[in-house]
C-alpha cells in the first residue's frame, strides 16, 4: 500500500500560478498580509532557497487552486466541427477567466501589503475577486456544456491542460472537454473553501461570535459538498477508463470525496460549538454531534490515505485531517465519558474515566498535528482557538485530572477495562446542498 502523501510536503511546483493570486488581495481586504502569491513556489536559483508561506490562518483546509495552463486556439482545432458562435463563445470565457486573474494578480502584487488596524465586514468590498472569478467560472461551465452536447465529435478534439497542486505530475493534458468540466467544478469548490476559511479565520479573532459570518460559512461548505458530489455523480462517470486513469491526483474521486466530507465534518464543527454555547443542548446533543463529526472526518481520512500524492498540498491536506479528526475524536470522547459517568451500572466510573483520559489523549494528539500542520510547507500561521476546541481546550485536561482524582479508589475496585468503551454509531443527519449543472 502507498505511503499517503509521502514525502509531498518537499515538493514545490516552479511553474506560475495566476488564478489563486487572487486570493491575495481578497485576503488583504480582511486584514491578512500574504507572502508574496497565496501559492508562490521555493525556487532554487544557486543561493538561498525561498519557501512558501502563507501568513493567512487556515482554519478550513483548501488546496491550491488549480489554473488553465495556456488559452487555448479554439478556432484551429474545432473550424468545421462547432458553430463560430460557439467557438466565439469558448474562447471569450476562457480568455475571460485569464484576463480576470491575471489583472487581480498585477493589481496584487503590485502594492505593498498592509496590515488592516482590525477586521473589515466580511461584506466590505463584498469579495469582489472571488465572486468575479466564481461568476467567470460559471459562465465557462455553461459554455463547455453546451460543447459537449452540440456535437459528440467535439467531446474529444480539443486537449485541455491544467496546472496541478496535489499531484507530483506539474500538469495534466487530456483531450476531454469533461476533463474541463470537471476542472471547473474544482476550482469553483476551493473558492468556496478559500472563502469559509476567510470568514472562520476572522471570526476567531472576534470577542463574540458573528452569526452572519457563520451562517454564511454553514452555507458556503454545504454548497461545496454539493458541488463535489456533482462532480463525482455525474462528470466522473462520463470519462473513458483511459481518460479516468489519466486524471491528476487533484481531480482524483477520493479526493474529491475527502473534500466533501471535510467541508460537511467542519459544517457539524461549527453546530457543535453552537451547542456548547447553547445551555439547553443537552450532553446527548453534543455527543451526537461531536460522534458524527468524527464519521465525516474519517471517511475523509481513509479517501486520503489510499492516495500516493505530491505537489505543493498533499501532504498538507492529509494533515489537516488528521488534525481535525483528532479534535472530533477528543470531543466524542469526552462527552461520551460525561454522559458514561451520570450512570449506575458496575464499571461505568471506570469506563467514563478511560473515556476521558482517551479525549485527553486525542487532544495532545491534535495539538502537536496542528503545529505540524502550520509548519509543512507552504507554512501558515497558526489559528486562533476558536469555537468547540476553544471550550474543549481547557475543559477535557480539567474534567480527567478531577474525574481520575475522584475515582481513584471507585476505579481501583471496579473491574480494569482491557480497551476503551466504543463511541455510539449515530446515522449521518447532514447532506449536501445539491448543485445542479446549468441546463443547455
Amino acid at each position: 500500500m502507498h505511503q499517503p502523501y509521502q514525502s509531498c510536503c518537499k515538493t514545490f511546483i516552479d511553474v506560475p500560478f495566476r488564478i489563486v493570486c487572487a486570493f491575495e488581495r481578497l485576503a488583504s481586504n480582511f486584514g491578512y498580509s500574504v507572502m508574496g502569491c497565496l501559492l508562490s513556489s521555493a525556487r532554487n536559483d544557486g543561493d538561498a532557497q525561498d519557501e512558501a508561506q502563507l501568513v493567512l490562518p487556515i482554519v478550513v483546509f483548501f488546496p491550491g487552486l488549480r489554473s488553465p495552463s495556456q488559452t487555448i486556439d479554439f478556432s484551429g482545432r474545432l473550424g468545421g466541427l462547432a458553430s463560430p458562435h460557439s467557438i466565439q463563445q469558448l474562447l471569450a470565457c476562457q480568455s475571460h477567466v485569464i484576463t480576470l486573474t491575471l489583472a487581480v494578480e498585477e493589481e496584487a502584487t503590485s502594492r505593498a501589503t498592509k496590515q488592516s488596524s482590525g477586521w473589515k465586514s466580511a461584506t466590505q468590498h463584498d469579495g469582489n475577486n472571488v465572486a468575479d472569478l466564481q461568476q467567470a467560472l460559471a459562465d465557462y461551465l455553461l459554455v463547455l456544456l453546451s460543447l459537449a452536447k452540440e456535437d459528440s465529435k467535439l467531446v474529444h478534439s480539443v486537449a485541455f491542460a491544467w496546472k496541478n497542486q496535489e499531484d507530483s505530475q506539474l500538469e495534466t493534458s487530456i483531450s476531454d472537454v469533461h476533463y474541463e468540466v470537471l476542472s471547473v467544478l474544482h476550482a469553483m469548490a476551493v473558492l468556496g473553501l478559500f472563502q469559509a476559511n476567510l470568514l472562520l479565520a476572522s471570526t476567531g479573532y472576534q470577542a463574540t461570535t458573528s452569526e452572519e459570518r457563520t451562517k454564511r460559512a454553514i452555507d458556503i461548505f454545504l454548497k461545496v459538498s454539493g458541488i463535489l458530489e456533482c462532480a463525482m455523480k455525474f462528470i466522473i462517470p462520463e470519462f473513458s477508463q483511459e481518460s479516468r486513469a489519466k486524471l491528476p491526483v487533484d481531480l482524483k474521486e477520493d479526493v474529491l470525496h475527502a473534500l466533501s466530507m471535510q467541508a460537511l465534518g467542519q459544517v457539524v464543527e461549527i453546530q457543535l460549538g453552537l451547542a456548547i454555547d447553547n445551555m439547553k443542548a443537552t450532553l446527548a446533543v453534543k455527543r451526537r454531534l461531536a460522534c458524527e463529526q468524527v464519521k465525516y472526518l474519517q471517511k475523509a481520512h481513509e479517501n486520503l490515505s489510499a492516495l500516493n500524492a505530491g505537489g505543493l498540498w498533499g501532504g498538507k491536506h492529509c494533515l489537516f485531517v488528521n488534525w481535525k479528526l483528532a479534535e472530533a475524536k477528543a470531543a466524542a470522547f469526552y462527552f461520551h465519558g460525561l454522559i458514561l459517568d451520570e450512570g449506575s451500572e458496575d464499571g461505568t466510573h471506570a469506563k467514563a474515566v478511560l473515556c476521558l483520559k482517551t479525549a485527553n489523549g486525542y487532544l495532545k494528539e491534535s495539538q502537536k498535528l496542528s503545529q505540524s500542520f502550520c509548519s509543512a510547507s507552504p507554512t501558515t500561521r497558526p489559528a486562533p482557538v476558536w469555537g468547540a476546541m476553544k471550550y474543549l481546550s481547557e475543559r477535557i485536561p480539567r474534567e480527567f485530572s478531577s474525574k481520575a482524582r475522584s475515582y481513584r479508589d471507585v476505579v481501583h475496585r471496579e473491574k480494569p477495562l482491557s480497551q476503551v468503551p466504543e463511541l455510539p454509531d449515530f446515522p449521518l443527519s447532514l447532506h449536501p446542498e445539491e448543485f445542479k449543472l446549468p441546463q443547455v
